[in-house]
């Protein structure tokens, strides 16, 4: 795999999981009901996306350059 297209992956993956972080204040910003159905399916996936990112055996799954858990031990 390429230099690019890791940077490329890693770009559309932090991006995806900062805008899931977001997404519940954007839509608290911008007045949209929150129990519109495609709001409150939105919402919960970028929840879910956001926890199961946050775990550790996630975090030991994805390759050392895609990690945001600062591991010390693989240095």
């Amino acid at each position: 795999m390429t230099d690019e297209l890791k940077r490329a992956l890693r770009t559309v993956l932090q991006t995806t999981v900062a805008f899931a972080v977001a997404l519940p204040a954007i839509v608290d910003a911008s007045g949209v009901p929150s129990t519109l159905p495609w709001v409150a399916g939105a919402l919960a996936v970028a929840g879910g996306l956001t926890r199961v990112m946050a775990l550790p055996a996630v975090q030991a799954l994805l390759p050392r350059w895609l990690r945001t858990a600062d591991d010390r031990s693989d240095s």
